[in-house]
């Protein structure tokens, strides 16, 4: 009517039209995934994926930059017929507009970034100058680089108001050349100052979350999500939310769930990261989370590689898998850290060694098994589009990096029994079934209980811990005049680990309660009410290990190993352990 009336140009009438076609059919497709009235498109990878093949688009990119190109066109005609002052009041800063032309124009100098804040001028410079001529920039369309031209001068200025205006900005170079060819990013750039601001303090405070963002940049949904403060705080709400993503899949193929748990990983240790960054979750909490997250993902995949194996072998005879994971390490004690790897035992029912499975393809138990651990293993370890789940460390299980991947439940008390050393019950104190049959599992952890309370002569216990914590010191402590080892070095998170296991070790007959906790945040207050740690220990070591582990995530959060500068506070708090760890009676010096 408005192009008959000859209030709007037809060619522009065509092109608001062919948007609003393309809005309506979008919308259509979000109501019938949702199977609701709502206008909203959904956060999920997968969910987005689907919308895009349902719309006969081959992935969600291509479909996002059409998204792009009819909301712009919308914009600018919005604009042009009711804002015709220019009341589109998105300003370009003019001294980073002009930082951002003498960069394409390879005019820039060091001198005179670092008098428009940015020092050191040369390493800003470089990067400016460079990403011009990067061959994803060089590849925009017209439309993309106009976007680009006028987002990068506020990137200029969100990164200059940060508490590291170089780093930042250097981290926002590399990720605009990463989305160059997702204009979808680069308009919620543009149109978000507030998302803007979030994404540039967090590549000023974070160089390890800001890689996470240039590696993955389906990570920036995370940080440009308003509702980026919700979290998943219980081990349910985890398992829930990851079996809902996973239940959206139109086929259920290894490669396509693997990558979906992937992403899953990836998204929600990113807003713990987040979390912790922001200073909206403590360090006991977000190590405890990041456990909760590896557990979950864990017995997705697990799950999934016994139902491939079922498909091509057969199940074995008997009630359930017969097969169960120990998580033992920092993911058994509940205290993982954002780059850590697992350190995984698989165990399995050593009744099913020699009965076959019942597939087209039949195997022994015994190599049933070995093949179920290995599918494990390489799950979690291989490379997908979406990254790596996790590093994998098994040398923990019976015999270590000599003994087999799987070893049998009784081969596994065996050898706790009858040769497992006292550093290897230690281990054990921090261990607990993550994954696999659940019946399994309660035998495991039995078993466990079993051997960790056969009674024990103190001293000797405190003997062979303060053995083992002096030569793992001697061995593995990276601390100098200047620099303290968060974890290996006198006073620090081990001294209160080995501390709480000899502890346990000793009095595990006597106070049984004590096997039921492997997280050491816990078990300081375990021990105390037991009556072997006295308030004022306890109150010592509670504080000590909270701060340490903070200091240590802070590390990690920084591309930094877990060694941190020495000060006044942190010299008096490993003092005050190292007291606590002398008068319990070890001898850890």
């Amino acid at each position: 009517a408005c192009e008959a009336r000859g209030h709007l140009p037809s060619a522009r009438a065509k092109v608001l039209r062919e948007a609003y076609v393309f809005l309506r059919k979008l919308e259509n497709r979000v109501q019938m995934l949702r199977d609701a009235q709502t206008h909203d498109i959904p956060d999920d990878a997968l969910s987005r994926e689907r919308i895009a093949r349902g719309l006969d688009y081959p992935a969600w990119e291509p479909l996002a930059e059409e998204l792009a190109k009819h909301r712009e066109i919308v914009a600018n005609e919005f604009a042009a017929v009711l804002m015709p002052q220019g009341g589109r009041t998105a300003s370009v800063p003019a001294e980073d507009a002009a930082l951002w032309r003498q960069a394409c124009d390879e005019a820039l100098d060091a001198g005179t970034l670092e008098a428009s804040g940015f020092v050191p001028g040369p390493e800003a410079a470089e990067a400016l100058l460079k990403l011009p001529k990067a061959s994803p920039v060089r590849a925009m369309s017209a439309r993309s680089r106009e976007r680009l031209d006028r987002l990068m001068p506020q990137l200029l200025a969100a990164a200059r108001a940060t508490d590291a205006p170089v780093p930042c900005l250097l981290r926002l170079c590399r990720l605009t050349q990463a989305v160059a060819r997702r204009s979808s990013y680069l308009a919620l750039l543009e149109e978000q100052p507030a998302a803007r601001k979030r994404l540039a303090k967090l590549f000023a405070d974070s160089a390890f979350l800001a890689e996470r963002v240039i590696a993955q940049p389906l990570l920036l949904d995370d940080v440009l999500d308003p509702r980026i403060e919700q979290l998943p705080l219980k081990r349910s709400d985890i398992g829930a939310e990851l079996t809902r993503v996973l239940a959206t899949l139109d086929e259920r193929e290894a490669e396509a769930e693997l990558e979906r748990i992937t992403e899953f990983k990836s998204s929600i240790a990113f807003r713990l990261g987040l979390a912790f960054n922001d200073g909206r979750a403590d360090a006991v909490a977000t190590a405890r989370r990041l456990a909760m997250l590896a557990e979950s993902v864990i017995i997705a995949v697990t799950a999934l590689a016994e139902r491939e194996l079922v498909t091509q072998h057969g199940r074995l005879p008997g009630e359930g898998s017969g097969f169960a994971v120990l998580g033992y390490g920092s993911l058994g004690g509940e205290e993982l850290g954002f780059a850590s790897d697992l350190d995984l035992v698989f165990v399995y029912d050593g009744k099913r060694t020699q009965a076959m499975s019942n597939g087209p393809r039949p195997l022994e138990g015994s190599r049933w098994y070995q093949r179920l651990a290995q599918r494990v293993m390489n799950w979690l370890t291989v490379q997908t589009r979406a990254g790596r789940l996790y590093e994998v460390d098994t040398r923990l299980r019976p015999d270590g990096s000599k003994g087999l991947l799987v070893g049998s439940l009784d081969a596994f008390i065996a050898y706790q029994q009858s040769r497992a050393w006292t550093w290897e019950h230690q281990a054990l104190l921090r261990a607990r079934p993550v994954a696999g049959d659940a019946v399994l599992n309660a035998a495991l952890a039995g078993v466990r209980r079993d051997i960790l309370a056969v009674p024990r002569e103190a001293t000797a216990v405190f003997d062979a811990v303060s053995q083992m914590r002096r030569r793992w010191r001697a061995e593995r402590d990276r601390s100098d005049t200047a620099r303290l080892d968060l974890k290996q070095g006198r006073g620090t998170l081990l001294d209160i680990e080995f501390a709480l296991q000899g502890l346990v070790l000793a009095h595990a007959a006597q106070q049984p309660q004590l096997l039921g906790v492997t997280a050491n945040a816990r078990l300081i207050p375990a021990c105390r009410d037991a009556g072997l740690l006295d308030a004022t220990q306890a109150a010592t070591l509670v504080r000590a290990h909270a701060e340490l582990l903070q200091r240590a995530l802070a590390c990690t959060l920084d591309l930094r190993s877990r060694v941190a500068p020495r000060d006044a506070a942190l010299e008096g708090l490993c003092e005050e352990v190292t007291g606590v760890t002398r008068a319990l009676g070890f001898a850890f010096d």
